[in-house]
């Protein structure tokens, strides 16, 4: 006689199944899409991108054929090649260029949401959160891919549940996840490749990072570098195999092609980024740092707990050398280029997590052993304030957008239905702080980010409001002042740093106009 299971046990049993395959999977993505809603607003270092974004959304429609040399026209004729009016890229060029394959991929695939969101009247800014979202999926199923394909067969249950906790308590990866930085369009295929490096085939892996970097970040050859030089010591590859495979995967003719329409002159994005930065060495104008900063500041604060567990996760488990000694080649060759950002090696956490996750399994493991209770209990402490680090960390980027704060009150703020146009000029200081063009509303409001404008010139010019980071301007009225972060204070007691703030964006009304007096501004300290 057979018998059939309670809908509820069934149900349970299903729940248990989900929960076991994707809990992990919700745990990360729900925090990254935390992450991205809080804090929708870019910096200065992914203007490139989001602009681009937007003007593949908003102006696909607007094209005109390039005037160029005789040769490229001819050769943009034959390829039937097209700019696209009103670019931000054409007016705002940036130091150097970049390339628009990210943003067009995800631009596409994010299409379909972004014109829902239009035909219900949403404002744009939802369309950015759109295409961070669905860059942030791309990102986070390549870490799962590395994670449960990988890590999971290759270190066993333990380990692939401490990854999964130790990249939740940290703040950095998560919330770079879904930004448009051309490090974390390479991040995607960094963690696909260490999928296939752990899977043992030699040859995706090649792929993966040939394309990472000719197309999206030329710096990853720095890793490529040492992973190529393991595979060849451990003779998984030769060199004639490996050369070969890094032609045949070589997407050079797409990304030239395409940034070639884009830009309007045959260009390979990241050769000129390569010439820029590590021939002429010019990044280094935006600031240095010593040679042990990513050793000593970097890899701390974005590995938190995981920086110490990883040291010791090489010795307790000797297959993890293998991998961890070229990320820490990678690390230390990064390290000689003066000018450092943690962004430039957010490749190396996951690996990194890896060789932490060995450690912390074994103290799970061996937790009612004599020795090791305390030591598993530290652990547990250590995750806490892993935990709280990464929640002031939060906090503190929370208020690290004060341009779009400021743009955004000054739109809550005016609410006259008027026809007569609103015109908002923005310095470099307020567009480098969370201003982008998907914080722009619809007519009346126009926005102007001329640059090279004195601040005795303001006064003859015919704006109606200005975002400035400077508290008194001729001819013009403080209306109100937004905040920013400006660092953090440590004390004694609970919580043991405060986060400081001050003014940082000034938003001002000119005084001829006599519709900004209808308002009650809060005025400014």
């Amino acid at each position: 006689m057979s018998t059939t299971a309670p809908p509820s046990a069934s149900s349970s049993s299903g729940l248990s199944k989900y929960l076991q395959d994707y809990g992990w999977d919700l745990l990360i993505g729900s925090i990254a899409a935390f992450y991205a809603i809080m804090v929708p607003y870019t910096k200065v270092e992914e203007s490139f991108n989001v602009q681009a974004m937007h003007d593949i959304l908003y102006h696909r429609h607007h094209i005109e054929k390039a005037r160029l040399t005789i040769f490229i026209s001819v050769l943009l004729n034959i390829l039937n090649m097209f700019f696209f009016q009103g670019y931000d890229h054409l007016d705002f060029p940036g130091v150097v260029p970049r390339t628009f394959m990210g943003a067009l991929i995800f631009s596409v695939l994010a299409s379909p949401l972004v014109l829902l969101m239009h035909a219900i009247h949403l404002s744009k800014i939802y369309s950015l959160l759109a295409v961070r979202m669905m860059e942030g999926c791309i990102e986070l199923l390549a870490l799962r891919f590395f994670r449960i394909q990988q890590v999971r067969r290759k270190f066993g249950y333990h380990v692939e549940a401490f990854f999964a906790i130790l990249t939740a308590i940290q703040f950095h990866l998560l919330f770079y996840s879904t930004r448009p930085l051309p490090n974390i369009l390479a991040f995607g295929l960094v963690n696909l490749a260490y999928s296939f490096w752990f899977k043992g085939n030699p040859y995706a892996t090649l792929r993966c990072l040939t394309c990472a970097t000719i197309v999206f970040r030329c710096d990853t050859v720095l890793l490529f570098g040492p992973i190529g030089i393991e595979l060849l010591l451990s003779k998984s590859i030769s060199i004639s195999e490996a050369i070969k495979c890094c032609i045949s995967s070589a997407l050079l003719f797409f990304t030239v092609l395409l940034d070639t329409v884009m830009w309007q002159r045959i260009l390979w994005p990241e050769l000129e980024v390569f010439w820029f930065n590590s021939v002429l060495n010019r990044s280094s104008e935006w600031g240095t740092q010593s040679f042990h900063w990513y050793f000593t500041s970097a890899l701390p604060r974005s590995l938190l707990v995981a920086y110490p567990l990883c040291l010791a996760g090489v010795l307790l488990d000797r297959r993890v050398m293998r991998y961890i000694v070229p990320v820490f080649c990678f690390v230390l060759l990064y390290s000689k280029l003066p000018h450092k950002e943690l962004r430039f090696i957010i490749g190396s956490i996951p690996m990194f997590n890896v060789s932490a996750a060995i450690t912390a399994s074994r103290l799970y493991i061996n937790k009612k052993k004599d020795g090791w209770r305390w030591l598993y209990i530290m652990l547990l402490g250590s995750f806490l304030v892993s935990l709280g680090c990464s929640v002031m960390a939060f906090i503190a980027s929370y208020y690290n957008y004060p341009g779009a704060y400021a743009l955004k009150a000054l739109h809550q703020a005016d609410t006259t239905n008027t026809t007569k146009e609103k015109f908002v000029h923005i310095d470099a200081f307020t567009a480098m702080n969370g201003v982008s063009r998907f914080c722009e509303n619809e007519y009346p409001w126009r926005y102007s980010k001329e640059e090279g404008i004195a601040l005795d010139e303001y006064h003859d010019r015919n704006f109606t409001y200005l975002l400035n980071e400077h508290f008194h301007i001729d001819g013009y009225k403080c209306l109100f002042a937004v905040n920013g972060f400006s660092k953090a204070h440590l004390q004694v007691g609970f919580p043991p740093f405060l986060l400081l703030k001050e003014p940082k964006v000034f938003v001002h009304g000119n005084m001829r106009d006599r519709d900004i007096d209808l308002f009650n501004w809060p005025g400014c300290p």
